[in-house]
């Protein structure tokens, strides 16, 4: 390896290496504010839930509600509903 390129490798590993620290503070702040809620009496499963979610598309995310429903009323979870589906 050329000394320039040797030069770039650490570059590169040095800024992984930074960024994996942040990515842990990021990290432990999201986990703090998770905290807050459920001593404010949010519910955190939620909460998640709701985050990957909002994080769908509009589609796949009907998509996934209507699968999660067809199987509930296949297993006898919910009812069958006006429509028969």
């Amino acid at each position: 390896m050329h000394s320039s390129d040797i030069n770039k490798l650490k570059l590169y590993i040095e800024k992984i290496e930074n960024l994996e620290v942040e990515r842990v503070e990021i990290q432990e702040n999201i986990s703090d504010v998770f905290k807050q809620a459920k001593a404010d009496g949010f519910d955190v499963k939620t909460m998640k839930k709701i985050i990957k979610l909002k994080k769908m598309k509009t589609e796949d995310r009907e998509n996934e509600d209507l699968l999660l429903d067809t199987y509930m009323v296949a297993l006898g979870l919910a009812p069958i509903s006006e429509d028969g589906e």
